[in-house]
């Protein structure tokens, strides 16, 4: 008797095995095609688990990556288009040097060309104190308020630092989010003299106002300082347009490389659902077949064939 009462306990402890594995494979497969992971736990694959925590860590450095290059990206757009500015302000300047290098000019004339020229130099010294993306200088360096400010007598002078902040965009390399004051403004004139374009048309409109006894003179040389303003304003120009054209780049590769890492961590920890399905369906049928043959075989005895 004791023999019949061990095999009917491991027939049933067998079945019951069988019909849990069964069960647990089921609502696996379930779990993955509600989820869209195959990978529940590190210990389902160890090597694919691994992986997918770099990736997972590579694309949230590329996230904090592109968070920097679209403040660069804001900041440069933000200098192009002051800088833009800048060039037909001081163009409009030019102009105005030029009518007043002429010698028909009345004091009146020329006294009405001081005071445009002196708009301009505001007009200027708003744009070098414009704002950026998060309402600092931008053209200050790493300075958090003006970039210029203005003395007793209306001069503008540069008050920001050396140098602008260097963002970093990933792959160990950085943009320079803006140009300052200085590298926009200043140049050495034809005596050998450090000035900016804002000095030198504050002077013009100061000798054009009755400062000077040769404004015509003072008109022709401003217009060599100005021409030479104008070409250091214009490669500042250049460089943030070059900046603006490198974060396109580093921005597509971004891409490509965010869609790179998503296909491989679809195949690693991504379900097939196809396969998945065709696998739920028959873990499904095979289960039903156990428990129906379980039913069947449970209720057969020796005593019905002694009958």
């Amino acid at each position: 008797m004791a023999i019949v009462s061990t095999s009917t306990s491991a027939f049933y402890e067998r079945a019951r095995a069988n019909m849990k594995d069964l069960r647990a494979q089921a609502e696996s497969l379930q779990t993955q095609l509600g989820s869209g992971q195959k990978l529940s736990r590190s210990s389902d694959n160890p090597v694919a688990a691994s992986r997918m925590r770099t990736l997972a860590r590579l694309e949230s450095l590329s996230t904090i990556d592109e968070t920097n290059a679209n403040r660069a990206n804001a900041d440069l757009s933000l200098a192009d288009a002051a800088m833009s500015n800048m060039s037909n302000t001081i163009m409009r300047a030019q102009e105005l040097a030029t009518q007043a290098a002429s010698t028909t000019l009345t004091d009146e004339q020329r006294a009405g060309i001081a005071t445009e020229l002196e708009q301009i130099h505001d007009d200027l010294y708003t744009l070098a104190n414009s704002r950026d993306s998060t309402g600092h200088a931008l053209f200050g360096g790493n300075n958090t308020g003006n970039a210029y400010e203005l003395d007793a007598s209306g001069n503008a002078s540069y008050i920001g630092s050396d140098s602008s902040v260097d963002l970093p965009i990933g792959d160990g390399q950085s943009v320079t989010r803006s140009m300052t004051g200085k590298q926009i403004f200043n140049f050495t004139d034809a005596n050998g003299n450090d000035t900016d374009v804002m000095a030198t048309i504050k002077t013009l409109a100061a000798a054009l106002a009755g400062g000077s006894s040769d404004p015509t003179g003072a008109a022709n040389d401003a217009l060599a300082s100005l021409k030479t303003g104008l070409d250091t304003l214009t490669t500042s120009h250049t460089v943030v347009g070059t900046r603006l054209a490198w974060l396109d780049v580093v921005s597509e590769r971004r891409t490509t490389l965010t869609e790179l890492r998503s296909t491989e961590e679809a195949d690693l920890g991504g379900t097939d659902i196809a396969s998945t399905v065709a696998q739920l369906q028959q873990t499904l049928t095979v289960l039903e077949a156990s428990q129906a043959s379980f039913s069947k075989l449970s209720n057969l005895s020796l005593f019905n064939n002694l009958r």
